[in-house]
């Protein structure tokens, strides 16, 4: 299976600007469009003329050859191309990447190998939502018991593998009915894993991973050179389970410090409502058919 050996944080430095600099047309931009256009969007003098840089600075910063532009300069570059925070917070990723001389050691490999004992049993100590904690390649590295039956398709479809979110949207048809917006949810894992990407360049489990959706799956092509990158801490997701129907969830995420590269992610149910109920049977049926495993019956 073809991989990605390592991503380049410069191409991917000049993938997001050249993209951002396409969507925006010199109207939106406010200034005043003279001569033919051979491509959309600004040109390069143009967005160094917004940002109050010369060209040739700008030109530089997009093919990554600057060498440790200011924050006030990346701040004047993202308003110029109309970024929003989650852009603006991976194009400061991408430039710290570029600009650093030497990878700085990560105090623990991204999402891996395992999490601590103590973060399984701090999920195992939630027992009316739904946690889990996952890596920031979309890993799922601890579940409680509602994460697991909740997630039983995807677990189903795991085999031996670490369960991961990308892999199950893009390469599993169970997906498209898991997920009732399913182009919601493909685009925000592709977008996730792009941010990703800016936090760790240098990773070749991420790029081993973004070489096997390449590979196997056109929707996630299509997707990943659209370089859409999110931020994704709240709001409210709705999935189909195969055994209690239509679920609406609303999720918090909290990033781990003592575990570099992990998040925990909980989702409720409003009380009083069907998706409460739906909870309630979700985990009545998850304890029968955990008995029914224990005493080899299932």
């Amino acid at each position: 299976m073809p991989t990605l050996d390592r991503m380049d944080p410069r191409d991917e430095l000049r993938d997001l600007l050249i993209s951002r600099r396409a969507r925006l047309t010199p109207e939106q931009a406010g200034i005043t469009s003279v001569g033919a256009r051979r491509v959309p969007g600004l040109r390069r003098e143009e967005v160094a003329m917004l940002a109050g840089v010369s060209t040739d600075y700008y030109t530089r910063l997009e093919k990554g050859k600057v060498g440790n532009p200011s924050e006030s300069v990346l701040e004047a570059v993202s308003r110029a191309l109309g970024l929003d925070e989650a852009e603006h917070t991976h194009l400061l990723d991408l430039v710290r990447a570029v600009t650093r001389s030497r990878p700085a050691a990560p105090r623990t490999r991204p999402g891996g190998p395992a999490p601590r004992p103590s973060l399984q049993w701090m999920v195992d100590a939630m027992t009316e939502a739904v946690a889990f904690v996952g890596s920031p390649f979309l890993d799922v590295v601890a579940m409680n018991h509602l994460a697991r039956a909740l997630y039983s398709p995807m677990l189903g479809s795991a085999g031996d593998r670490r369960p991961n979110f990308a892999r199950f949207a893009f390469l599993d048809p169970a997906a498209r009915d898991f997920y009732p917006d399913w182009d919601g949810a493909a685009r925000v894992s592709v977008a996730l894993l792009r941010m990703a990407a800016g936090q760790h360049p240098r990773s070749r489990a991420l790029s081993g991973l973004v070489g096997e959706l390449s590979t196997r799956s056109e929707d996630f092509r299509g997707l990943w050179a659209a370089h859409e990158v999110r931020l994704h801490h709240a709001g409210t997701k709705v999935f189909h389970h195969p055994v209690v129907g239509d679920v609406e969830l609303s999720y918090h995420q909290l990033d781990l410090p003592s575990d570099p590269g992990h998040a925990l992610t909980v989702y409720n149910a409003v009380p009083g409502t069907a998706s409460a109920d739906a909870l309630r049977l979700l985990s009545a049926w998850a304890a029968t058919r955990d008995a029914a495993e224990v005493h080899g019956t299932a």
